[in-house]
């Protein structure tokens, strides 16, 4: 089998490696593996060593000629690359995310690719309550105030559209939780708080009094787990979308015992968005207010078809993969061979 993975440098991408290496030394498996990312990890290093590596920025526009050489023979492509910084840079999040995915997919049907497994997101769900659990019919149009969830819901559309044309065509998509791992530490960092606050996060974060929105409830996965949930779909050509997250729930009390702190504050959700807005566009920080217009809007997963189709079932809980990324948040945790989760 002949397996393309887009964006295969990143957190969920690395992760992503080392299963299907995994998956080829246990089982014998005659695995090719081809990635694709804009910069080229060190090839020396596990897990990048022994793969066929190809340069492209997904979204330029002469993109695709290159992709379709890449995918020439294979027999599936993942599609994980995704940007997320720089927020502030509306224009270029749209050209990589959104039209990225449909170079891809273009790329995908010119080079006769009979499986294509994409990475959406929790994000790309419409607003629900966090009771009850939603399964993965409800609704995908996102979060009209949150640039990420509006582009997932329109990479899921981009999806619809090119499984209705190419029927012959096995089209999956995964929509993980939050994903979690020690070595994303540094990433996460920079792509969520910036460089100088990062670097002010203890290892062992302690907070006596944590404000925080009731309305911050929300799931969780370790990156491994949800690689193996993409190993599942590509062993078994499995089609249509999967939830992906662990267990448990995870909530403000969870976060106050996590953080070890000794009194919640609550704090109205407006307030917190506004503060969080503000700081970003002063550039203090590189969070937009849209993270917590998705994060409070965002259902709360099902996951029962991921159990009964994949036999799909997290390794960690939630628990333990927020504890492994706030250390590793702590300490500027990476993976040195890989350009994008560079430790700090």
């Amino acid at each position: 089998m002949r397996i393309v993975v887009t964006g295969a440098t990143g957190h969920v991408g690395t992760a992503l490696l080392k299963r299907l290496r995994e998956a080829r030394s246990q089982q014998s498996a005659d695995l090719q593996i081809v990635g694709i990312a804009r910069r080229k990890p060190d090839q020396n290093a596990a897990p990048y060593r022994d793969i066929e590596w190809h340069s492209v920025d997904i979204g330029d526009q002469g993109a695709l000629p290159a992709l379709a050489r890449a995918f020439a023979g294979a027999d599936a492509v993942v599609h994980l690359a995704w940007l997320i910084q720089p927020n502030h840079d509306r224009e270029l999040l749209r050209r990589t995310n959104v039209e990225g995915t449909a170079h891809v997919l273009n790329a995908a049907r010119t080079a006769g690719v009979g499986h294509i497994v994409c990475a959406s997101s929790v994000g790309a769900y419409s607003p629900a309550p966090k009771d009850p659990r939603f399964d993965e019919e409800w609704p995908t149009d996102g979060i009209r105030r949150s640039h990420y969830s509006v582009d997932k819901a329109a990479q899921e559309r981009l999806l619809d559209g090119f499984a209705k044309e190419n029927p012959h065509v096995v089209v999956a998509r995964l929509r993980p939780a939050l994903t979690f791992s020690a070595e994303a530490g540094s990433e996460v960092g920079r792509y969520f708080l910036g460089k100088v606050l990062a670097r002010l996060l203890p290892r062992e974060p302690r907070l006596p009094f944590l404000p925080v929105p009731k309305e911050l409830v929300f799931q969780a996965v370790h990156a491994d787990d949800v690689a193996d949930a993409y190993w599942r779909v590509l062993e078994r050509r499995s089609p249509g979308a999967f939830n992906i997250a662990a267990e448990p729930v995870l909530d403000p009390n969870v976060l106050g015992w996590l953080l070890k702190t000794r009194r919640l504050l609550p704090l109205p959700l407006p307030v917190l968005r506004a503060a969080v807005e503000m700081s970003w566009r002063l550039r203090l920080q590189a969070t937009d207010g849209g993270w917590i217009d998705m994060a409070a809007g965002a259902p709360i997963m099902d996951t029962t078809r991921a159990h009964a189709v994949l036999g799909w079932t997290a390794q960690r809980t939630s628990l333990e993969s927020l504890t492994e990324m706030l250390d590793g948040l702590g300490a500027g945790k990476g993976r040195p061979a890989s350009p994008p989760l560079t430790p700090r």
